[in-house]
């Protein structure tokens, strides 16, 4: 299974929250960290320091769209106070569409979501390349 993450989070979100949300949402769909083959962003997280250590980590880059270009994918899940803060409805649903080229049916996990003991959020967003 060929899997791509769309990662979004709160300004100063750790590495470690991050890990902790991408590990639960990989555990859910029964995926793991090998299946992943593409990870994405919005171009606004380009310097957010945990999520670039969080991917050199694990060997991932990080392809950075902008929001225009999320904003024009088809999510289930938009949200009003993701558009007011980003300029676009979605990050990580929208980031693990485009990264994987697909819609929004091969979405496996669509917005998993987790508050750190920092008080920090991120959401992790799991899509499935074409077989």
């Amino acid at each position: 299974m060929k899997l791509a993450l769309g990662l979004g989070c709160d300004r100063g979100t750790p590495a470690e929250t991050i890990a902790q949300a991408v590990a639960e949402a990989l555990a859910a769909c029964g995926a793991r960290h090998a299946d992943v083959v593409a990870v994405a962003s919005i171009d606004l997280k380009a310097d957010e320091a945990g999520l670039l250590s969080f991917a050199q980590v694990r060997g991932w880059q990080i392809r950075f769209y902008p929001a225009a270009g999320l904003a024009a994918v088809e999510v289930p899940n938009p949200s009003e106070t993701v558009r007011k803060h980003t300029g676009t409805p979605s990050v990580s649903e929208a980031a693990a569409l485009l990264a994987a080229g697909v819609d929004k049916t091969q979405l496996i996990i669509e917005k998993h979501k987790l508050r750190g003991p920092d008080g920090r959020n991120a959401t992790v967003s799991i899509a499935r390349f074409p077989q």
